[in-house]
């Protein structure tokens, strides 16, 4: 028996983890948010406190960041640290449309939304989103802290470095590897293998803007 969940951070992604939780069997036993939010509902669920109360929670709850990633994801990896040193556990949730072989592994905090699917050898790292519609293929790699978005492809053996963001509808050619810290924009495709950080983007995805 699973128990029940404790969502941190109120914004839309929490409405999708809510969906997507309680289509897995989840309870959610409440949502901490900024402080001017406490007492109100987000869809079924009320938002019962803020991030300073995670220690309240760790023996009765499991918790979920769901706080989105889209620039970056410092705030994600924030709160996903103060569940850890409060001694929380994290949950990973998989939708009940998803599809995630028994031969991959997916670590803590992940949530795998609506429609994705994941393959047999690959290997997701821990606070990661896997968006609606997803394609990890075999023997991929997701580090850490990273969002797969929306209809994004991930061809087989590639590797992608931690705190990552893939934007929409999004190829990566078979067998590339992106570094740590890359963004790359919506609708683009990978055909090379790319290691300096900043953001990509265009077909084929070359660097737009490259991080200070």
């Amino acid at each position: 028996m699973n128990k029940p969940l404790i969502l941190v951070g109120g914004g839309g992604h929490c409405k999708s983890v809510i969906d997507v939780a309680e289509s897995a069997g989840y309870t959610i036993l409440g949502i901490l948010d900024m402080p001017e939010d406490v007492g109100k509902d987000i869809l079924s669920t009320k938002v019962i406190g803020t991030d300073d109360d995670i220690p309240s929670y760790v023996n009765r709850a499991e918790f979920v960041v769901t706080v989105g990633f889209i620039k970056t994801p410092a705030i994600r990896i924030k709160l996903y640290n103060r569940v850890k040193e409060a001694g929380g556990k994290l949950a990973t949730i998989v939708a009940s449309t998803a599809h995630v072989s028994k031969y991959a592994t997916i670590g803590e905090g992940t949530v795998v939304m609506h429609h994705a699917f994941v393959n047999a050898g690959a290997k997701v790292g821990n606070n990661v989103i896997l968006n609606t519609f997803t394609n990890v293929e075999h023997d991929a790699v997701i580090g850490d802290q990273c969002h797969i978005s929306t209809g994004t492809m991930v061809n087989g053996d590639c590797k992608l470095g931690a705190n990552c963001f893939i934007g929409s509808q999004s190829v990566l050619a078979n067998g590339i590897t992106i570094g740590d810290d890359i963004i790359v924009g919506a609708g683009s495709l990978v055909r090379k293998s790319i290691n300096i950080k900043g953001i990509y983007s265009g077909n084929p995805a070359i660097l737009k803007i490259r991080a200070k």
